[in-house]
């Protein structure tokens, strides 16, 4: 079932985290900051959606990443119930992608419940100060091919971002499967 995230709301400020990379090293936020703004995409390996807009995101992480905007994802799904949402084949999914920055795997899902996040993908563009200031959508071609003149929205809310310290007025939210919590115990 398709979940759509919020959008964004208030001044609320992004909560720190220690999380594992497919690196082999442990990133915090402030170690993932970049000196103009943050992305940070929680997503996962098996998601129609994630698998649908994933060469996409590296793509437009790569352009922010060059222009100071520090970008990351986390996976926060339980790999219990979704085994092809596992560590060992995020490393797999990110090597087939090319992913190039950190992706975390937040095995306790205390991340994604701090930060509020719903779905993947389910993006959240913070300012130089981590602020919240978009929660939209990568761009308007959801699970389908990108159409050639397709907006880059995240793209473009983030150079704002960058710009002005202000994300845009109108922000659609992403929309995606929902995060696959742990059956409580």
């Amino acid at each position: 079932m398709a979940v759509t995230a919020p959008l964004c709301a208030g001044d609320w400020a992004a909560p720190d985290f220690i999380l594992p990379g497919i690196d082999g090293r442990n990133w915090s936020l402030s170690d993932i900051r970049g000196e103009r703004g943050t992305v940070v995409a929680f997503i996962c390996n098996h998601c129609p959606y994630v698998v649908a807009i994933i060469d996409r995101l590296v793509r437009d992480a790569e352009v922010l990443r060059a222009e100071g905007i520090g970008v990351a994802a986390i996976n926060s799904n339980d790999p219990v119930q979704y085994p092809e949402d596992s560590f060992d084949n995020m490393l797999v999914f990110a090597r087939a992608h090319g992913i190039g920055f950190p992706y975390l795997f937040d095995e306790s899902q205390e991340v994604a419940r701090a930060w509020g996040a719903v779905c993947t993908p389910d993006f959240f563009g913070l300012d130089r100060d981590g602020r919240l200031r978009y929660r939209g959508r990568l761009d308007e071609s959801g699970r389908l091919p990108a159409a050639r003149d397709a907006r880059r929205e995240l793209l473009d809310a983030m150079r704002q971002v960058a710009a002005t310290g202000r994300g845009p007025e109108h922000q659609v939210p992403s929309m995606g499967c929902s995060i696959k919590w742990r059956e409580a115990p």
